[in-house]
Parts: C-alpha cells; structure tokens; sequence
C-alpha cells in the first residue's frame, strides 16, 4: 500500500525530495555555503581505505577506524561501515563529515521508501540512490570535500553478493569480485588480488579482509592499523541471504593473530630458502 504525502506538496517516496520541497529549512546549511563561487578548500578530517569482496556465502565490507587531518590525527575510532538497511552496506572514504551524513542519509532514503511503497528498493535501485548523493555532493568536492563510497549487498533476486564502486561525479560501476579504495586502498588490493577467492568461508574471508588492511596500514601512514592497545579494531560487516552480520571484536582480533602469525612463518620460510 502507497501513502501519499504527509500533508504537504510532495507525494513521491523519496526522502530527500520531501525535504526538498516540503520543509526546505531542514536541508543542511553548507550545502549553499559550498555552492558559493570563490569558496576556499575547507580542511576536514579525512576516512581512508575501505574494501569489500565477495565470499562463498555473499559479500564482506570493512574498514579502519582513522581520520586524519593532514598529519594529525582526527579521531581514532571513526565508524566508516554502515547498514543501509537489512542486505546492503556503504563503506566510506573521504571527507569524514559529509561522508557519514551521506551514509546517514542513505538509510533514511532506503527506510523511508521501503513505509512509503510497501517494499524494499531493489539491490539496483539502491546503488542508483547512492550515485543521484554523491553527484550531489559535487559542488562540496570542488572545495576539498571529496565523498568516494563503496556499495555492497546481497541480490535476493539473483541471489549473490554485488559490489558498486563510484566516481566523484557519481559514476558506479559493478566490480565483479573486489574493491578497494582510501589512500591506502592500493595496497589492500594488493592482497585481495592475491588471496581473494569466492569460495571462502566466512571465517576466511575475514582474515583476508584483516590482512589486507593491515598491509594498507604498513604502506599508508593515513590508514589505521589494529591497536591492541586502546583495543580498536577495524569495522567488518558480512551481508548474505539471511542479513547482515557484524565481526565482533574476538573474531577480528582472532583473524589479526592469525595473520601476522602467517606473516613471521612466510618471512621465516623466506630466510631459509636463501639461505
């Protein structure tokens, strides 16, 4: 069943344009700030590497938890891997404010449209949405505001996991195994292209995604690695056909010692064959 409005112009089933056209003072004031020719670059806390990859059972999305702002830390502990809603996840880098507004702001959408028609958008649909926000956010990038997401979820219809990556401009494009992206996203490609295999199990598949962040972080002195020591640990969330499930903090530091145990055994095997 379809509602139409809630008492004023609008009667469509987007969020964003019921904002738009209904209560316009609620949209966020920068937006018009930005837009104002001859603005100057805004510094901003920046995310870095987020990747996702499918696995035998769907699709796996993570990423670290460090924002920086030029050489200084901004924050520790940023969250840059949300649900959208019950099969599909954004995983975030860019500018860290407009960047989690956008990931806010696309489970509003995805939510509001689900009351208004009576069903969920499709997997399709959702990476369209997410590519009308970031073409959006154009005119804030042209000042420094750069907003690059990954989109991942579970295809009910096809029944398999499907990864979107997109362009400043809101381009998407469909990865048909991995994806990376973040300043150090070259490096957990790195690994992804050279471990990555669709078969893998859930257990598995978080520790390649472990393992290739924490080469991103040994390479990228803007992406974080796992610290022990606060116990901050990156955020991974697995999306398949019965929903989505997040890592919680055993497993992923399960899979870190497992790598960095892997890593000293290949560097020992290393040294044996040479020598």
């Amino acid at each position: 069943m379809r509602f139409s409005g809630f008492g004023g112009a609008y009667e469509g089933s987007s969020f964003a344009e019921l904002l738009e056209i209904d209560h316009p003072q609620m949209r966020v004031a920068w937006r018009a700030l930005l837009q104002q020719s001859g603005a100057a670059p805004i510094a901003a806390p920046h995310g870095t590497t987020v990747l996702a990859f499918k696995y035998a059972d769907g699709v796996i999305v993570a990423g670290d938890r460090l924002a920086t702002e030029g050489y200084r830390v901004a924050s520790r502990d940023v969250q840059k891997v949300y649900a959208t809603d019950g099969h599909s996840m954004i995983a975030i880098a860019g500018a860290a404010g407009p960047a989690i507004e956008m990931a806010r702001l696309m489970r509003i959408e995805l939510e509001h449209y689900e009351k208004i028609e009576g069903e969920a958008l499709e997997l399709d649909g959702k990476a369209n949405k997410l590519s009308q926000m970031v073409r959006a956010n154009l005119p804030a990038a042209m000042q420094g505001l750069v907003v690059v997401p990954l989109f991942a979820g579970y295809d009910l219809r096809r029944r398999q996991g499907r990864i979107w990556k997109f362009d400043v401009t809101g381009g998407r494009y469909e990865e048909a195994d991995f994806e990376a992206t973040g300043s150090g996203g070259l490096y957990a490609k790195e690994v992804l292209k050279q471990r990555h295999h669709s078969d893998a199990s859930r257990s598995d598949a978080l520790e390649i995604a472990v393992s290739a962040l924490q080469n991103a972080a040994d390479e990228d002195r803007g992406t974080g690695g796992i610290d022990t020591v606060r116990r901050i640990f990156p955020t991974v969330l697995t999306c398949s056909s019965s929903g989505i499930e997040s890592a919680v903090e055993r497993e992923i530091e399960s899979a870190y010692q497992h790598s960095v145990a892997s890593r000293a055994n290949h560097r020992l095997e290393h040294r044996g064959a040479g020598a």
